[in-house]
């Protein structure tokens, strides 16, 4: 592979001595691996952390990114930022084919619902993909793709590549999904008769059906690409999963025993994680890090819902009161409402604190609460002295960052796989409790002020906290040399 740097989606040659030395390097260097992640800055940042697991163990790697339907210069800065921060890796951005006419409707001339239009992009951009491992198929030894991405198996096996699947969620979320195909099609009840069920699936606990992620539940055309993906990945040669041994037991036996998919073999399934970003660098002077730095120790409640979670005006007026009557230090990272009719994709403007939250919060809160507008640098909060407890959205990148750092979560689902994340991290982990009234209309500010007060001050909290810095060293050890996640990295590389 030739090292070049990324600019406008093209290989552009570094300069002579960056290339000597990195050239040097990759000649070292006994096997070549692309990675293939989906679309989004939460399916690029675990790739690139397996990215970097990759190199640690002498292994060149190229991350082949699709380019979205729409290129936002969101994309491009973050792709820049990334293959920045990763010298050691080689960025390249897949252009994708023309837009047809048309792409967003379907034959009744009706909206396509985004999950569909996101798995017939993804198709589109097999060609692209086709083209780039092609031209390199000589340098190549494996392919990994992304969970959301089966359909490049399709060009993997055209081209004879070995293709692994990297699952960057739940062992547990695993174990469910590759059984909901069986289950879907052996149901012999009315849908609604299903939502309101229990189901009880090798390697997860009892849990509501309720607790799926919604289009799961659904029987309109938006299902059945997912479905079909869920079918498909026991096609894959292996499965990464971000996850090690110790902290799901029961999922990784039951995927290892081959009980989760009930119609054919399972294929090898490989522990590896937890995979997350070490933090630092330039964040060392954020502003909320300094107010941290004047803060006892463990003593921060830090809320954070990810880069898509944002609530209505009216709950995070609930939030603010809660927060406000709990008597509790806090960090709230406060993100602007998004319309019901606004893209997903569509950056969202500053929060107008003004606006939002209730009036004289900020001064009747002043020294012991900071609201950050939009952004922090998560695992430099949660890995920071004074934090103390994390609630979270659940989705799996920050369940590992709060896990990595020992603190007990405060379980507040959204959206996809977040509300089964919450079901593994209360009952088969046990590192949080759950925030009652997610899946209803309003988490009340009563539930906000009893549960931060809990996690904080009650022997239970203090339980709870002593619980997940247990779970954090397990995590270190499995990462160390020797470790389980290790060990199966190093069978892993020897196919």
């Amino acid at each position: 592979m030739t090292t070049a740097s990324l600019h406008g989606g093209k290989w552009v040659p570094r300069s002579p001595t960056s290339v000597d030395a990195s050239s040097m390097t990759r000649r070292a260097m006994k096997k070549n691996v692309v990675l293939y992640p989906s679309l989004g800055v939460g399916h690029l940042t675990p790739m690139v952390e397996l990215a970097k697991l990759f190199l640690q163990h002498g292994v060149a790697v190229t991350v082949a990114i699709p380019e979205p339907p729409v290129k936002a210069p969101d994309f491009s800065a973050t792709v820049a930022r990334v293959a920045a921060s990763n010298p050691s890796v080689a960025f390249h951005v897949l252009q994708a084919p023309p837009q047809r006419s048309g792409p967003t409707t379907s034959s009744e001339d009706t909206p396509k619902h985004h999950v569909i239009q996101i798995f017939d992009h993804l198709g589109a951009m097999n060609a692209p993909l086709r083209d780039f491992l092609s031209s390199h198929l000589s340098a190549v030894d494996a392919f990994v793709v992304d969970m959301f991405c089966v359909d490049a198996l399709d060009v993997a096996a055209k081209l004879k590549l070995p293709a692994y699947i990297f699952y960057a969620s739940a062992a547990g979320d695993l174990a469910v999904f590759l059984n909901i195909p069986s289950v879907r099609a052996n149901m012999n009840m009315s849908l609604e008769e299903f939502r309101g069920s229990v189901l009880s699936v090798p390697g997860a606990p009892p849990f509501k059906a309720s607790e799926l992620p919604e289009i799961l539940k659904d029987t309109d055309e938006a299902a059945k690409p997912v479905l079909r993906t869920l079918q498909r990945m026991p096609e894959s040669n292996g499965i990464l999963v971000n996850t090690f041994e110790s902290l799901e037991t029961r999922a990784v036996r039951a995927l290892s025993d081959g009980l989760c998919v009930p119609d054919r073999a399972t294929p090898p399934v490989y522990c590896i994680g937890p995979l997350v970003s070490g933090g630092g660098g330039e964040n060392e002077q954020n502003e909320c890090l300094r107010w941290l730095d004047a803060q006892p120790d463990r003593s921060v409640v830090f809320l954070a819902f990810g880069s898509l979670g944002t609530f209505p005006t009216k709950q995070l007026e609930e939030i603010a009161i809660g927060l406000e009557k709990s008597g509790q230090r806090f960090l709230w990272v406060m993100r602007s409402p998004r319309s019901p009719d606004q893209n997903v994709d569509e950056p969202l403007p500053e929060p107008d604190l003004d606006v939002l939250i209730p009036d004289g919060f900020l001064e009747r809160t002043k020294g012991r609460g900071l609201v950050i507008k939009s952004w922090a640098p998560q695992v430099d909060v949660l890995r920071h002295r004074a934090t103390g407890a994390f609630v979270t959205h659940c989705g799996w990148n920050s369940t590992l960052e709060g896990i990595m750092s020992g603190l007990p979560l405060l379980c507040w689902p959204l959206y996809a796989e977040q509300r089964m994340n919450k079901v593994f991290i209360v009952e088969e982990i046990k590192v949080g409790v759950e925030m009652r009234g997610y899946d209803e209309e309003m988490v009340t500010a009563e539930e906000v002020e009893s549960k931060v007060r809990w996690v904080m001050e009650s022997e239970g909290g203090r339980a709870l906290s002593e619980r997940a810095l247990v779970v954090k060293d397990r995590a270190a050890q499995a990462l160390k040399e020797g470790g389980s996640s290790h060990a199966a990295f190093v069978e892993f590389l020897k196919i």
